[in-house]
């Protein structure tokens, strides 16, 4: 059950209530996608650092180390010991950017492994049944995730298809969730509303999509190529044609500009692998600028990563000590770098709710960009 607590603008304060508990929306989803976070960052962890939801790949997981493992481990969320919401990503995204050699069929996709290249077959059931096994809190309908950039009649037989394999994902996940086996019998399927840069097929899409009544709506297909003002304005003119009183979620973006820019148009859920990858690579997200550790500056410098932080990371040690870290290669130093940057994101996305509360969102977003384009000192 997802409800609006208040509105500033287009940008929505919202609750989404699930069976592995509350999630307050605007909502960031920390990236796990085989099950942890890169960095050596335990669910231990993720509780401290605010995090509310953790994304994995439904197609991940299937070829290692297999669904039905999952399953018979109790479901992801024993698996991993992650008592909060799991949302699994439906595989399409990594079939159709990992998958060299693959066949697009009407029943699905048949391709290769990235690992051991045997052949897989995935289609509209066959990811329901993954997801069902890992039996994640919300699962995402498998679509086509067509290439950037693409043709006109190439966009729309593809967002045709990616309708039909949503209306076959809608009725196995109401067979799987009336079946005793099932781990969460009470699994929620988002659509995805594709239609590349083409504002007219996105807009009839969202229109199409919403008929289906499912539990939330995502916008995929986005920041693969195109500019950000594209990106900005096919938001805008298409999330006001999927269902308001339902979430809405941006997949796989991205900046913390990015994500200011789409809640101000009316996005709840993010998610993104920038603030571990970037961690990963010296990279930290401060309340002043975005700062590159691996600078020769910091190597005496005895201030933690953002003065302002009350992280793990900020509250015990220095830039020069993290930076000495990296440049050892030690794991510690990916460890304090992920935390803080995932730290950062979850604060800003309380940050983002409290505004919306308190009707200055326009006011705060304003601010937090200035902050985000200093030059870190």
């Amino acid at each position: 059950m997802y409800k609006i607590l208040c509105k500033d603008g287009s940008a929505k304060r919202g609750r989404l209530e699930t069976v592995h508990g509350t999630i307050e929306t605007p909502v960031f989803m920390n990236v796990a996608t085989v099950g942890a976070m890169k960095g050596a960052v335990s669910t231990e962890d993720l509780q401290h650092l605010k995090t509310q939801v953790v994304l994995s790949n439904t197609y991940h997981l299937h070829v290692r180390p297999g669904d039905e493992i999952v399953k018979k481990m109790g479901g992801l969320h024993k698996f991993m010991t992650w008592d909060k919401p799991i949302l699994t990503d439906s595989g399409g995204f990594q079939v159709f950017s990992l998958a060299g050699l693959r066949k697009i069929k009407e029943e699905g996709v048949y391709f290769n492994s990235h690992i051991d290249g045997r052949k897989i077959f995935m289609g509209p059931e066959q990811s329901m049944q993954i997801q069902s096994n890992i039996a994640s809190t919300i699962a995402m309908a498998f679509d086509e995730c067509p290439p950037h950039p693409a043709t006109r009649q190439y966009m729309q037989n593809s967002v045709d298809r990616t309708t039909r394999w949503l209306e076959r994902c809608k009725k196995e996940m109401d067979r799987l969730n009336s079946l005793d086996t099932t781990i969460n019998k009470s699994q929620l399927l988002f659509g995805i509303n594709q239609g590349g840069t083409f504002e007219d097929i996105r807009v009839e899409h969202a229109k199409r999509i919403s008929e289906l009544n499912l539990d939330g709506y995502a916008l995929g297909g986005l920041a693969v190529g195109e500019s950000h003002a594209e990106m900005y304005d096919i938001i805008e003119k298409t999330v006001p044609y999927l269902p308001e009183d339902k979430p809405t979620y941006l997949m796989g973006v991205g900046t913390p500009a990015n994500i200011l820019e789409a809640v101000e148009r009316g996005v709840d859920f993010f998610d993104c692998v920038y603030p571990a990858r970037n961690g990963r690579h010296g990279h930290a997200y401060t309340n002043h600028g975005k700062m590159n550790l691996m600078n020769k500056k910091y190597e005496l410098d005895d201030r933690p990563l953002d003065e302002t932080c009350d992280c793990p990371t900020c509250r015990k040690y220095s830039r020069a000590y993290i930076r000495h870290l990296l440049k050892a290669k030690e794991m510690l130093g990916l460890r304090l770098m992920v935390t803080h940057n995932l730290y950062f994101y979850n604060s800003m996305m309380e940050e983002i709710r409290d505004a919306i509360e308190k009707g200055c969102f326009k006011e705060y977003k304003k601010k937090k960009l200035e902050q985000l384009e200093e030059e870190a000192k």
